[in-house]
């Protein structure tokens, strides 16, 4: 790939923060301010603090070793390729779930939207959800530069979005009095419940690291793109939270576009609407990228079919892209017939999700040099403090283990037998 065709620090930011703002930006302030109450901004500004060591030791660690496993190959250096090639299939496998709760997630944008011209939308959504794989797939066969060029426009819009509305905010006489907050407020199990909310927000970090060989200049732009990129999403988050606490009466339910449309008289509904649109789009258009280029690196080493190896015109594998569409294409269309709920889809993905960064972060032991064993051992007791607050939501992921570990040492073991 030509140099000028390759991601700048500022791109990989944006994609970065796109990724992590997705489908819950205009979404998750409200819920954690209605489990936290006053806390929520409390809550924001914890969740962006823990995870700015483990985006520090993802950013070293593909610096040390950009690679399109991703956590596979960090894995798989640091514990044997068996333990690689479980986390790079947890990866494989749980994206195409992430995938479709984001699609859900990014239809209830487009169904307020519609309902004033095509009236009940319920017929509509699984089509919708299609089109936008449809779209997808579009955008990621010319490569992963074209995307974030798209997206970087996308989050200086919604930055500047919020901006606008602190600056309504900061110039009009608020429509309430700011409640005193004390800590008879506070509720722990309310709070909690609001951690785990906004873990699912900064879901993504990961997801950089597989493509760390699209950057320009890797050694240079990985750690400060992705950290750049994580302290824009935490401060959208906290200022989003904090907006409607100050704009909301005193136990008042009050989303995003409700806060547009107090400040600016009307166009909430229909600017955080295509924000929120684009968000979850840009959401689902990383991870399908990190995925494909995943599944294309385990096709060049044996552990998945051959046929996902070729690259189009613009080095893209094409093939493993497409299959990835189709599988999320084939679980949207399992969670329409099975009429399964997004929490507990959520659940499950949260906890795949942080077994991939327990593993990164204790192969970040063996690979860092020990300068990091700080930062790392902080992000491990950070993993393993998550893997305790999602409970039997791990079950999934425990599950996965069990099934994939068996089968990847009999295909090595059949493979060595079939060299000799």
């Amino acid at each position: 790939m030509h140099s000028d065709q390759k991601l700048n620090l500022w791109q990989g930011a944006a994609l970065l923060a796109t990724t992590l703002l997705g489908t819950g930006v205009f979404i998750l302030p409200q819920l954690t301010i209605a489990q936290a109450g006053p806390y929520a901004s409390w809550a924001w500004l914890l969740l962006t603090l823990l995870a700015i060591p483990v985006t520090f030791v993802f950013a070293a660690l593909a610096r040390v070793l950009p690679h399109a496993a991703g956590p596979a190959h960090f894995v798989g250096e640091a514990f044997g390729s068996i333990a690689g090639r479980v986390t790079g299939l947890l990866f494989v496998l749980v994206v195409p779930l992430g995938a479709s709760a984001a699609m859900m997630m990014t239809y209830s944008f487009v169904a307020p939207l519609l309902s004033p011209l095509l009236g009940d939308l319920s017929d509509w959504q699984l089509p919708v959800e299609l089109l936008f794989l449809l779209l997808i797939w579009l955008l990621n066969r010319r490569g992963v530069q074209l995307s974030a060029r798209l997206q970087l426009g996308l989050t200086l819009l919604i930055v500047a979005v919020v901006l606008l509305m602190f600056g309504a905010f900061a110039v009009q006489t608020p429509p309430t009095t700011a409640q005193v907050v004390t800590t008879a407020d506070f509720n722990a199990i309310g709070f909690s419940a609001a951690l785990a909310l906004g873990f699912w927000s900064f879901l993504g970090v990961e997801a950089m690291t597989h493509l760390a060989q699209d950057f320009r200049d890797p050694k240079r732009h990985l750690i400060p793109a992705l950290l750049l990129g994580l302290l824009v999403v935490g401060c959208i988050y906290l200022g989003c939270s904090h907006l409607l606490q100050m704009l909301a009466a005193p136990g008042e339910d009050l989303s995003m576009a409700d806060g547009f449309n107090r400040l600016f008289g009307s166009g909430g509904y229909l600017l955080i609407g295509l924000l929120g649109l684009c968000s979850g789009l840009a959401t689902v258009n990383v991870y399908t990228a990190s995925v494909a280029r995943l599944c294309w690196s385990f096709s060049c080493s044996g552990v998945l079919p051959k046929a996902l190896q070729p690259l189009n015109q613009h080095q893209v594998p094409e093939r493993a892209l497409t299959s990835i569409l189709l599988l999320m294409a084939l679980v949207l269309c399992g969670a329409e017939w099975l009429d399964a709920g997004l929490p507990d889809l959520i659940g499950w993905v949260n906890g795949v999700f942080v077994l991939i960064y327990l593993g990164s972060m204790a192969s970040a032991w063996r690979l860092l040099a020990t300068s990091y064993r700080l930062v790392v051992i902080l992000s491990i007791g950070i993993c393993l403090s998550l893997v305790w607050m999602l409970g039997t939501a791990m079950s999934y992921a425990f599950l996965l283990i069990f099934i994939t570990t068996p089968l990847l040492w009999w295909q090595q073991r059949w493979l060595r037998i079939k060299a000799i």
